[in-house]
């Protein structure tokens, strides 16, 4: 049976090495952020004239975009090696000051959910990237006393999808860049998906691609597992390595994602909200608490979406369905004509 887990709110196991497959390993196969790619080729240019490491840089947006694959081809471009960690993992100074003085000339050092390190950690980094020195303070009191390490020079790459929870003087420390990535468009999906495809060894009709693209929230990590799980559709049902129309719909009605791209528990917030609390508006606690889910899970997972759909807004009062999101579940608004709805 197929997979009815939701497509975007977790890394599944066995999907891990296939997402290493699929990942572009070329900077010519990178699809999309082009304003994004342009910028950084001139700063890996004039890194590798000056034969200096590139100046520290910083993604952020939505989960799913392609920000640890940018990290990892530039330093393929590069011809640096990477360490890769992420926020939660570096719990205590030592775990920071340990990966910092394992570095090597011109590594490159890419943290993820860089929002999520704590504010000891955030000191040690400032002096490390600004002046490539690592400062520990031995014992406690009026006999501690600073040694300060010198660095080998490196640069920093973080990822984040909250770059609000970053602080103002971490910010301002990426000298090389904060680059947000967009959402992608329709046909940019629809040519990832036919890269994957060939990848995966499966045909993908064209129909099938826009169908994928179209529910795929614009976000290539959601198209790339719902492309594999239409070939786990079709494996099993037609033996056959090619992915139709018919297909692709049969597999996306199976998880319950709808021509919009909406999921089951989108369309539970909506229904909450509108059925519940009459349309809004109604506090995040609230909706979190109706709906079983985590504050957190609404606001980064969730919404995002909605809002950018046009079926949810924001208010000081709180969230709001809207006109269209009634229509999209066939309700009608209170006080608003059948013949407009």
């Amino acid at each position: 049976m197929a997979d009815q887990t939701p497509t975007h709110s977790k890394q599944y196991p066995e999907d891990r090495s296939l997402d290493t497959t699929l990942r572009p390993q070329k900077w010519d196969d990178y699809i999309g952020q082009e304003t994004i790619k342009r910028n950084l080729s001139i700063l890996i240019r004039a890194a590798e004239a000056r034969k200096e490491p590139i100046e520290h840089l910083l993604f952020y947006g939505p989960a799913g975009l392609g920000k640890t694959t940018l990290a990892y081809l530039i330093a393929k471009e590069l011809g640096a090696q990477i360490k890769s960690t992420s926020g939660p993992a570096l719990e205590r100074v030592g775990d920071i000051a340990s990966v910092l003085t394992n570095l090597s000339s011109g590594d490159i050092l890419f943290i993820d959910e860089a929002h999520r390190l704590n504010k000891l950690i955030e000191e040690v980094l400032y002096p490390a990237m600004e002046n490539r020195s690592l400062d520990i303070v031995i014992g406690k009191g009026p006999s501690a006393r600073i040694i300060q390490l010198e660095l080998q020079p490196f640069t920093l790459i973080a990822a984040t999808t909250r770059i609000a929870l970053l602080s103002s003087p971490l910010r301002s420390r990426f000298s090389g860049g904060i680059f947000r990535l967009e959402f992608y468009t329709q046909p940019e999906v629809e040519r990832i998906l036919q890269r994957s495809a060939s990848l995966l060894r499966v045909t993908l009709e064209a129909q099938a691609a826009a169908e994928i693209a179209k529910r795929s929230r614009f976000t290539p990590r959601i198209a790339n597992r719902l492309l594999k799980r239409c070939r786990d559709y079709a494996q099993v049902h037609t033996r056959s390595p090619v992915i139709t129309q018919e297909i692709a719909d049969k597999t996306l009605e199976l998880l319950q994602i709808d021509r919009q791209g909406l999921e089951q528990q989108d369309r539970a917030l909506l229904d909450i909200i509108i059925k519940k609390f009459s349309g809004g508006p109604v506090g995040l606690q609230t909706i979190a608490a109706a709906t079983s889910e985590d504050e957190s899970t609404v606001e980064e997972v969730h919404e995002p979406y909605l809002i950018r759909l046009g079926f949810l807004e924001r208010t000081p009062r709180g969230r709001c369905a809207t006109a269209r999101a009634y229509e999209h579940l066939g309700l009608q608004k209170p006080g608003q004509s059948p013949l407009l709805s």
